[in-house]
């Protein structure tokens, strides 16, 4: 046990507090007193209110499990149902005029559409990736998936023909949306300046010029003989790299190298889902990357190519303008960060020998190290506008949305921030949150940076919340059901209603297959169509490629056109998505689903408890990469969970799924050498007994969260290893 710190009434696990005083503290303009002092006060005072929070979910849930109880799915009736929810505060009236005026926006979050990526903060590299992911290589993201069908190579090395495939395939994307006056960019001989513009020799002789000549932004170089030329299309940058001596460019009728994409605005650093963060060790790595990030000095050793190399964060790119000025744009992503919501505590800190909820924490010990971007004391500046950027997950309703903007001022009184110094993004992936979004809003409206419905949380949520009132249809159904869709514009109407548009983010989810980019190209043209100025991507080639989308689709004219519409939904999102006869499903569909979702659980949970990996590329049942977090494993938990209390399948059959599948997984992961086997031994693995606790306990677990459970397991393994 660790010999922790005490400083009043608060205890600090010993190397968080050398971080904190030795680190977090430095070029902060706050003193070492101060900040403990004010900690404990604000600890003092929140605490509490945090508590009572819970308790109101937890007493929220018991009335709706009565209710589920009491009803049958044949009998039942929305218009009494409605009239329930509005009885017990789960539905609230919202102001009639919510609208934001959150001020100091950073144009990546305010004016521009893009793509976005979360990643695990404590994972260095991930970390690295991702903010260095403001830029992309078209060619590379093309090369290297499958937008480009593949087919087998001859060669192990470079394959030419394929080459030649991606090279066609970006210059008719260039003349798409960058179109020449006449001619194709496949054409060109030669790019250059001359008079304030872009000029473009073609095989013919012929000298041309962009057709909208606005669209040229600047370059790099001479302009008789440019090393790059800059675009711009619906507000993204696209550079043309020419490099006559490259192997590329030398063998191009341009000596074009490379395009390169404004890909991913910002990114999430992520301090919950995606990690797993236990004690007062994990979280010091957490909170160590974050001041990495924000003073510039983060960095990390891999090796490529047989070479070890220093991944550091990129710089900033210089351009000469049109009319000789410079330009400079950001070479990084803009960052936010991603607390944990108001659920969870840590051993990190304790207050009178309780843990501090994690939340509280986070907000105060985040932005701390986010201080210093405001005070410009790093390499590199994040945000342009002095604002912290904190996305608040796992909030049901407005008074969780009160209270996080209730902590936030605090910690801006703390620590000597001006007021609404610290944006919030509010994830919109829980059910009370979604059908009083507007309300939530209205709860911090000169905060609000972004919202974004976040659907695999939501749809875990909705098992959970009317878990006893009959078995829900298998996961690939509910996925296309009237109550998602509704979830999903709604989303977007509430946000433009409350006039996020051109002041905050909308967002929309993930994409789960990294391997399946042809998929996301054909799928995620959808996210831009229906008014979101951004959504997530599961890799910075992804993000490059997704930028695509945003070339294609101007979302602020979508915007504009969605907003003169009316559009409510709330019975839709009411409406329970369970069967009405589950003898629709077959003895074999049943068990196939069963064994889908015992697979997912065991591929992430023995990752987590084991080794402590709280995002990964997990392989399913068929072998297909997925991306799975907390959110995926509470959905297929709960699922199970929600088909053993009606009985569609029993606990004897899902336990010989488990035992069954826990083979399967341990030899799908035989290539890593960090694996811990869960058999065969199973009474003696961590980590298959929590995926049990999860499924047979799951209509105990809050609000379905397996973070209870998750913790729980991996301090338990933490000490076997450690022993």
């Amino acid at each position: 046990m660790a010999q922790y710190e005490q400083i009043g009434r608060l205890s600090i696990h010993p190397e968080l507090f050398d971080f904190i005083e030795d680190e977090a503290l430095e070029n902060s303009g706050v003193s070492s007193k101060h900040f403990w002092q004010s900690f404990e006060s604000l600890i003092e005072e929140l605490q509490p209110k945090n508590k009572a929070l819970l308790v109101k979910r937890d007493e929220i849930q018991s009335k709706l499990d009565e209710y589920c109880r009491n009803t049958s799915a044949e009998h039942f009736n929305f218009a009494d149902y409605k009239t329930f929810l509005k009885s017990i505060g789960y539905l609230v009236e919202a102001p009639e005029d919510t609208k934001i005026d959150t001020q100091n926006v950073d144009a990546e979050i305010a004016t521009m559409a893009g793509p976005q990526l979360v990643v695990p903060i404590n994972n260095a590299r991930y970390a690295l990736n991702a903010a260095n992911a403001r830029w992309g290589s078209l060619y590379d993201a093309l090369y290297g998936t499958d937008v480009i069908p593949k087919q087998a190579s001859q060669t192990k090395g470079y394959d030419e023909a394929r080459g030649a495939k991606v090279i066609a395939y970006a210059r008719k994307w260039l003349d798409t949306h960058f179109q020449l006056a006449s001619g194709s960019f496949s054409d060109a001989t030669l790019l250059q300046v001359a008079d304030n513009t872009l000029s473009v020799i073609l095989s013919s002789g012929e000298t041309v010029k962009l057709a909208d000549n606005s669209k040229f932004v600047g370059y790099r170089g001479e302009a008789s003989e440019p090393s790059s030329i800059l675009l711009k299309n619906n507000g993204l940058h696209a550079e043309i790299v020419i490099d006559s001596q490259s192997p590329i460019g030398k063998t191009d009728s341009a000596h074009i190298k490379d395009i390169n994409l404004e890909a991913a605005l910002t990114t999430i650093m992520d301090c919950e889902d995606s990690v797993a963060a236990v004690d007062g060790e994990d979280k010091t790595l957490v909170y160590r990357n974050w001041l990495g990030l924000m003073n510039g000095t983060l960095s990390t050793k891999m090796s490529k190519g047989g070479h070890e190399i220093v991944r550091t964060l990129a710089q900033d790119k210089q351009f000469i303008a049109a009319n000789g000025e410079h330009v400079t744009l950001p070479g990084r992503s803009l960052m936010f960060i991603r607390n944990v919501g108001h659920l969870m505590t840590n051993s990190a800190i304790l207050f009178d020998g309780e843990e501090v909820y994690e939340g509280i924490m986070d907000a105060m010990i985040t932005t701390l190290i986010a201080k210093q971007d405001v005070l410009n004391q790093g390499k590199y500046s994040n945000s342009r506008t002095g604002s912290i950027y904190i996305v608040k997950p796992k909030m049901h309703g407005p008074e969780e949305v009160a209270f996080a903007n209730e902590l936030f001022e605090c910690v801006e009184v703390a620590l000597g921030l001006t007021k609404n110094t610290i944006k919030m993004g509010i994830m919109d992936e829980e059910r009370r949150t979604s059908v009083n979004l507007k309300a939530c809003i209205a709860q911090a409206p000169s905060r609000v940076a972004f919202i974004n419905t976040g659907f695999l949380d939501r749809t875990g949520d909705e098992i959970h919340t009317s878990m006893l009132i009959g078995a829900f249809h298998p996961k690939a159904t509910l996925k296309a059901m009237p109550w998602i869709k509704a979830y999903e514009r709604s989303n977007v109407a509430r946000g433009l209603e409350c006039d996020l548009d051109g002041t905050a983010q909308i967002g929309k989810g993930m994409w789960p297959e990294p391997d399946s980019m042809a998929a996301m190209m054909k799928a995620k043209t959808g996210h831009p169509e229906a008014g979101a100025s951004t959504a997530w991507v599961p890799s910075p080639t992804a993000a490059t490629l997704h930028a695509m989308h945003y070339h294609q689709i101007d979302v602020s004219s979508v915007q504009a056109t969605l907003k003169g519409e009316s559009f409510d939904g709330l019975d839709d999102i009411l409406s329970i998505p369970f069967m009405a006869q589950t003898t629709e499903l077959s003895a074999q569909d049943i068990q196939n689903e069963l064994d889908n979702n015992v697979q997912g659980i065991l591929g992430y949970v023995v990752r987590w408890v084991h080794q402590g990996v709280g995002c990964s590329k997990v392989p399913d049942i068929n072998n297909v990469g997925l991306m799975e977090d907390r959110a995926t494993l509470r959905i297929s938990s709960q699922h199970i969970a929600n088909w053993l209390a009606h009985g569609l399948v029993t606990e004897q059959q899902v336990r010989d799924s488990l035992a069954r599948l826990a083979k399967l997984v341990d030899e799908q992961n035989t290539g890593d050498a960090e694996y811990i086997n869960m058999c065969p031994d199973l009474n003696d693995s961590i980590a298959f007994q929590a995926a049990c606790e999860l499924i047979f306990e799951g209509k105990a677990q809050p609000n379905g969260y397996t973070e209870p459970v998750l913790h729980k397991k991996r301090l338990e393994m933490k000490a076997k290893l450690a022993s």
